[in-house]
């Protein structure tokens, strides 16, 4: 029998069906057909590696076994990681080979222990060194001779980073720090790596030098002898348990009793401490503020893919269930055949394009803003912070949304851990809150929109992502074309907005302080923010496509154009109360647009399969028994189901300790 009469033979008829080469697509997904081909490349070499899958699935697995089998995977993988990718490669090249590559959900479902060395130790060292500090850390941590974290949130504080209470006093006898916990609430919380894997560690401190606060600085530590692994005196180390996600990470706890670090262990690129004590800092000190940003850049497009593989997962299971009856008679059709089921799972393949093209328009604003500050130019800084701000806080609301939409949508299959969407849900929600939560940051683009609307009112000009905010106040008439469509997410922005600065003027006026006035005013600014957000996600997603597709097949740029039409009006329909209240929009266009929605799921429906293929995650990277590329779902329910070590024997021993005694009247 052929590999291809293995596959299920509705997901045969639907890839059928397909109107554009998928290849062509997945080549525009990852850049070029020589990125596609790099990154195949390596995920070839890397999941060849002998002893990286496990023969019980690790959700069978306790914690703590969890925890020391993905150590020992950890090890095996990026060794060959490290081996598999060409050192003659530049940066630039490894980076686009490695964008959208989802290599590490091959091997762990809820991530690496080593994942904040590689996404927070390294790059923060980048950031905030000097070039002396670099020279000895950075070859240490690339070729992870020392493995490494990145300790700021508290247990008593997060995002509010001049709340942090752990101390840095210097000691300008010994040219020592001495680091202090002086609270439980100032124990470090929640850093990946930090319980048991990690032997150094970038930690946020409040300095004190010469009896005076120098605000907060990194430095980094050793945590665990090179040798040994055992804490060094002074510091407490532990994890901090069970949770909705993550739990292959090793997230730790951390607490310091006048431990004493060295002062060439501050980070010293930004901001410098002299032997004597005397603190200075770089004239341009918002350098450590663009490096933040970057983080949120990279979340932006995590999200695209962790969206790209639930689509996945749930299209290809829409194809094969088939389940009820449309007709009398006339057999059970697949459910992806109920608009229902369209209507739940295209518009997460429509954001993952959407979120994809997002984020490399804003890694592009971010490498732009990071060469100007290194030549002392903020002025674009500002509106980089809040877009990046407001751009992580709305894709992660809308991925976390979606995702467990996905899961829905596959009944109680995707129930299962095997269909590895709950786990999938975890990895995404957990982005909701990490590295600025939602709230916080939607209000930190507040301050910026309302800044931006003064300087309106003033004359000014503004900055090219709230330019319409000088330009949306009358309301014009209503078009049902995506162009129209922008156009009124932006008056809506701009009424929220002007509704929020009224509010706070309200406040203001009876007396409040300016603090209170912006609090009572603060559910109006976070929806001025998120209806900003979704006017700069609906016009970038728009004319980054129309930048980038110039070059691909009529029958691609029609299907990509049916997903950003659908994105559009999906986002319409959702948010038609807005646009009733700011816009002209009518009864009868919301109809008409509920007819161009419906007929869109049309459009998208023979395609829907060749999109998620495109996407062209491996098996193993899905790791699901719902999504595998042959739709063998009912086969691999089973497989995975047999794999629990409850069905090793067929009599459970509890029976005759607790079952039988019970049942026979003996306990």
């Amino acid at each position: 029998m052929s590999k291809v009469d293995l596959i299920n033979q509705d997901l045969v008829r639907e890839r059928g069906t397909c109107e554009f080469d998928i290849e062509e697509l997945t080549y525009y997904l990852d850049g070029d057909a020589a990125a596609t081909a790099n990154r195949r490349k390596l995920e070839d070499k890397v999941l060849s590696t002998e002893g990286l899958f496990d023969k019980v699935p690790e959700d069978f697995l306790s914690h703590k076994e969890k925890y020391e089998n993905a150590v020992r995977k950890a090890v095996l993988f990026y060794r060959a990681l490290q081996n598999a990718l060409d050192p003659n490669m530049s940066d630039q090249e490894k980076a686009s080979t490695t964008y959208r590559s989802l290599l590490p959900s091959a091997v762990f479902k809820e991530q690496s222990p080593f994942t904040l060395h590689v996404a927070m130790f390294i790059p923060a060292i980048l950031g905030q060194a000097n070039e002396e500090q670099k020279k000895y850390w950075l070859p240490r941590a690339s070729k992870m001779e020392i493995i490494g974290t990145y300790a700021q949130t508290e247990l008593g504080h997060g995002t509010f980073i001049r709340g942090l209470e752990t101390t840095a006093t210097y000691d300008p006898k010994t040219e020592e720090f001495v680091l202090h916990s002086p609270t439980l609430s100032s124990y470090k919380w929640w850093p990946g790596s930090l319980a048991h894997t990690a032997n150094y560690c970038i930690v946020m401190a409040h300095l004190y030098s010469q009896g005076k606060s120098c605000g907060i600085q990194p430095f980094i530590v050793q945590l665990r002898d090179e040798e040994t692994h055992m804490p060094l005196p002074g510091i407490k180390l532990g994890e901090i348990g069970a949770k909705l996600g993550f739990n292959t990470v090793n997230n730790g706890f951390l607490g310091f009793e006048n431990h004493r670090i060295a002062r060439d262990r501050m980070l010293m690129k930004n901001a410098q401490i002299a032997k004597d004590g005397t603190f200075t800092k770089s004239a341009n000190n918002k350098l450590t503020y663009g490096t933040m940003v970057y983080v949120r850049v990279v979340i932006v497009n995590g999200m695209a893919n962790q969206l790209a593989r639930a689509a996945t997962i749930a299209v290809r299971y829409s194809a094969v269930r088939r389940q009820s009856e449309l007709k009398p008679g006339a057999g059970e059709p697949q459910i992806m055949d109920y608009v229902t089921q369209q209507h739940k799972l295209y518009i997460a393949i429509a954001s993952s394009h959407a979120f994809s093209l997002i984020a490399k328009w804003l890694s592009g604003k971010y490498y732009k803003v990071t060469g100007d500050l290194e030549k002392g130019n903020t002025d674009e800084l500002p509106e980089l912070h809040a877009t990046a701000c407001c751009l992580k806080a709305v894709t992660t609301l809308d991925t976390t949304a979606l995702i467990e939409r996905c899961r829905l949508s596959c009944g109680g299959h995707g129930y299962m851990l095997s269909s590895n969407l709950p786990q999938i849900y975890g990895l995404a929600t957990a982005a909701f809150t990490y590295e600025g939560e939602f709230t916080v940051l939607m209000l930190q683009t507040a301050r910026s929109l309302v800044k931006a609307w003064e300087q309106a009112l003033a004359g000014k000009p503004l900055r090219p992502t709230m330019s319409y905010l000088t330009e949306k106040k009358q309301t014009a008439k209503w078009s049902n074309s995506i162009d129209g469509i922008i156009d009124s997410f932006q008056r809506v922005a701009v009424g929220k907005l002007e509704s929020a600065v009224a509010s706070i003027k309200k406040y203001s006026k009876q007396g409040m302080a300016p603090e209170d006035a912006w609090n009572m005013s603060s559910v109006r600014l976070v929806a001025a923010s998120e209806a900003h957000g979704r006017a700069v996600m609906l016009s970038t997603y728009k004319s980054e496509l129309e930048r980038t597709t110039t070059s691909l097949s009529e029958p691609l740029r029609r299907v990509l154009g049916y997903l950003l039409h659908l994105y559009a009006v999906y986002w319409t329909l959702e948010k038609v109360g807005d646009l009733l209240l700011y816009t002209s929009i009518s009864e009868s266009d919301i109809q008409q647009l509920q007819d161009v929605y419906e007929d869109l799921l049309g459009k998208v429906r023979p395609n829907a399969v060749g999109l998620v293929d495109a996407f062209d995650f491996r098996d193993q990277i899905l790791n699901s028994a719902l999504g595998a590329y042959d739709g063998r779902v009912y086969e691999r329910l089973m497989e995975e189901a047999l794999k629990s070590p409850l069905n090793a024997e067929p009599v459970n021993q509890s029976f005759h300790k607790y079952l039988k005694p019970f049942m026979q009247g003996k306990l």
